[in-house]
C-alpha cells in the first residue's frame, strides 16, 4: 500500500504517515486506540488500599509482639495506613505497552492531518492509472541529468513537481469516491425521473477526470521536453569527452606524418552547434514547466 501526502505537512509527519499505510487502512475503517481509564488510582481507591495497610501492619505487630497494648497497636496501624495510602494514590495503572502508545501517536497525527493525505489503494481503477503516469512523469523529470546537474530549475522542480502529485491525488480520490456512490446509485432500480436527475452528476463526474487528464498530459509533456534536452546534454557530454581527447589525435597525426582527418577538424563546430540545440531544449523544458507551474 502507498499513500500520497500533501506536502505542506510537517516533513517528520508526512514521514510516519508515509510509513504508516497499514495503520492508516485500519483507521479508514473505523479503527481507534482504546479509551484509557485514570492513569492513577483515585482517592478512594488508596484509601481502601491504605485501610489494608492499616490491618496488614495490625497483624504483623502482633505477630512479632512489638504493640502489645491497644494504643500502641493503633499508632502502629494509623502509620501503616498513612504510608500504604500515600504510596497507591500516585500508582499509574492501565499503562499502555510501547505498540500500543505508537499506534496512538500515528493515530494522532492522522486526525490531525485528516484530508490531506490519500491512501493509493483508495483510488478506483481508472484514477489509480492515471496517478501512475504522474508517478511516471515525475520520476522521468526528477532522474535526468540535466535536473541532477541543475540545467533545469531543480529547486522549483521539487516543490512544483510535489504539489502537482498530491492535487492530482487529492482529486483522485474525490473523484474516485464519489463515482463509486454514483456507480452504486445508478445500479438500484431507479424511477426514470431520478435516473434523468442522476445523468448530469455522470457528465460532472466525466468532466472533472477530463480535467485531471489535461493536468497529466501537462506534466507528461513536461517530462517529454525534459526526456529531449537529456538525449541533447548526454550527446552533448560525450562529444565534449571526444574533443577533450582531440589534441592526442591531432599530436598523432602530426608525429606518424600522415594527413590530417578532416572529421577531426569539424569536431569542434559539431560540438558548438550541439551546444546551441542543447540550450534551445533546455529553452523548450522551461517554457513547458512554466506553463505547469502557472
Amino acid at each position: 500500500m502507498d499513500v500520497v501526502v500533501d506536502p505542506e505537512v510537517p516533513e517528520e509527519d508526512a514521514r510516519v504517515l508515509r510509513e504508516s499505510t497499514g495503520l492508516l487502512a485500519r483507521i479508514r475503517n473505523g479503527w481507534a486506540p482504546r479509551r484509557l481509564s485514570s492513569r492513577r488510582l483515585g482517592l478512594g481507591s488508596a484509601l481502601i488500599m491504605g485501610l489494608m495497610g492499616f490491618l496488614a501492619v495490625c497483624t504483623l505487630m502482633i505477630f512479632i509482639g512489638l504493640a502489645r497494648t491497644g494504643p500502641g497497636l493503633t499508632i502502629l496501624g494509623f502509620v501503616g495506613f498513612i504510608i500504604f495510602t500515600a504510596a497507591f494514590i500516585n500508582q499509574p495503572v492501565d499503562a499502555e505497552d510501547e505498540e500500543e502508545a505508537a499506534d496512538r501517536e500515528i493515530y494522532e497525527r492522522a486526525r490531525r492531518h485528516h484530508g490531506r493525505y490519500v491512501l493509493v489503494d483508495d483510488l478506483d481503477e481508472s484514477s489509480a492509472r492515471l496517478l501512475n503516469r504522474t508517478r511516471g512523469a515525475i520520476r522521468a523529470i526528477t532522474g535526468a541529468a540535466v535536473n541532477a546537474d541543475g540545467l533545469l530549475d531543480t529547486a522549483s522542480n521539487a516543490v512544483t513537481l510535489r504539489a502537482q502529485e498530491w492535487e492530482i491525488a487529492r482529486l483522485l480520490a474525490k473523484l474516485s469516491s464519489l463515482r463509486g456512490e454514483h456507480r452504486r446509485t445508478m445500479a438500484k432500480n431507479l424511477a426514470p425521473e431520478v435516473a434523468a436527475i442522476a445523468e448530469p452528476l455522470g457528465r460532472a463526474l466525466e468532466a472533472s477526470e477530463n480535467a485531471v487528464v489535461r493536468r497529466v498530459e501537462a506534466l507528461e509533456g513536461y517530462a517529454a521536453h525534459v526526456a529531449e534536452a537529456e538525449r541533447a546534454y548526454q550527446a552533448h557530454l560525450q562529444v565534449e569527452e571526444l574533443r577533450a581527447r582531440l589534441p592526442k589525435y591531432e599530436q598523432l597525426v602530426a608525429e606518424a606524418g600522415a594527413t590530417a582527418v578532416p572529421e577531426l577538424e569539424r569536431l569542434s563546430d559539431d560540438a558548438e552547434a550541439l551546444q546551441r540545440a542543447l540550450g534551445r531544449t533546455l529553452e523548450s523544458a522551461r517554457d513547458a514547466f512554466r506553463y505547469l507551474d502557472g
